[in-house]
């Protein structure tokens, strides 16, 4: 089992304090649902293109919007675009896992996998060969992976080691992310994709445990701001073979830099969402108008979470299950709703508007 190696310095806990009080403030903010929407799909096309620029993309932030919103097109320039397309559909993927809110599965990081590199949400297999990072000026080795016989026991250890983490709830959330995350990146399961998909289990894990800081945040942006600093901090060591000191390395420093880094992004979005908050129409006019009067105290159930259940919606309103089920059936119809998954049991609804 993965048994990583730590301690919670000062600067560690400094930043858990500040990513818990911005949690709260954003929680505790009245953005209207419009505005959540605007700010979350404003956060996927940010996310989209530092994750994707981390590993060369040329495009930029307003040729992905481009790109992913209008279908545009630039010169030259195909590869780039079929990444972030496939990213952005990465984030789709992100969603429907977060709305199921079941345990992570390897088939599902293999499916998540295969959405980063081909769009399509068919699993891939791990690397059945070895693979080696290295500096792309020197040409030096960087890293050494494990090996691909290895692969597979290591995935296996590192799934089981999460949902123990999510069982036990041991780990503060934002500790628990970033270990996934350097995890992830140095078992390194496949030849290439492997920082993308690393980033986005990062998020799927973080709205799990409940820090999705309703869906308006980034944390690529601050990777990206400074490429030498973030692969400096997941090069933890004293070798760059995994298997003479990388496995069981002291994980400390790697730890300071993620949260920090999800600091800096959480008081980013606090600073702007209160902004926001004040300038906002609380009477969202128009648009509230045309909603019936259940729809519009439903809306208040979207300000804390994207993604909301029958029973929520049936306690809210004073009614019963079913009821609240054929509503829902309904407002699915009229394009109110959008439902995720079958299953009555698991079964969510986002906002389509």
């Amino acid at each position: 089992m993965f048994q990583p190696k730590f301690q919670i310095s000062p600067r560690l806990s400094k930043a858990l304090m500040e990513i818990e009080a911005c949690r709260q403030a954003v929680s505790d903010l009245p953005v209207t649902v419009k505005l959540l929407d605007s700010l979350r799909k404003s956060a996927r096309l940010v996310s989209t293109h530092y994750s994707t620029q981390i590993e060369g993309n040329r495009l930029t932030q307003e040729q992905v919007q481009e790109v992913v919103l209008q279908g545009g097109t630039f010169p030259n320039r195909e590869r780039d675009e079929q990444e972030v397309r496939n990213y952005y559909l990465a984030l789709d993927y992100v969603d429907a896992l977060i709305a199921d809110m079941g345990e992570l599965t390897q088939a599902q990081v293999k499916k998540l996998h295969g959405l980063v590199m081909t769009g399509k949400e068919k699993p891939t297999p791990y690397r059945d060969g070895q693979n080696v990072i290295r500096d792309s000026a020197s040409g030096g080795v960087v890293y050494m992976p494990p090996e691909a016989k290895d692969v597979p026991h290591l995935m296996t250890e590192f799934v089981a080691w999460l949902k123990a983490e999510q069982t036990s709830h041991e780990l503060p959330a934002p500790v628990m992310a970033g270990l996934a995350h350097y995890q992830f990146a140095t078992i390194h399961p496949y030849y290439d994709g492997n920082g993308r998909t690393a980033r986005l289990l990062t998020n799927l894990l973080l709205h799990q445990a409940g820090y999705g800081l309703k869906g308006i945040y980034s944390l690529e942006e601050y990777y990206a701001r400074d490429l030498g600093a973030y692969y400096e901090a997941l090069t933890v060591g004293p070798s760059h073979n995994y298997y003479m000191g990388r496995e069981d390395a002291d994980l400390s420093n790697w730890l300071e830099y993620f949260c920090l880094g999800m600091a800096d992004a959480f008081s980013t979005v606090r600073a702007r969402a209160t902004e926001e908050s004040k300038r906002q129409n609380i009477d969202q006019g128009k648009e509230l108008r045309k909603l019936d009067a259940r729809q519009r105290q439903v809306l208040v159930l979207f300000e804390n979470d994207p993604y909301i259940t029958t029973k929520q919606i049936a306690d809210h309103l004073g009614i019963h299950r079913r009821t609240a089920l054929n509503l829902c059936n309904g407002w699915v119809k009229s394009g109110f709703l959008i439902q995720y998954g079958e299953a009555r049991k698991s079964r969510k609804y986002g906002l389509a508007r």
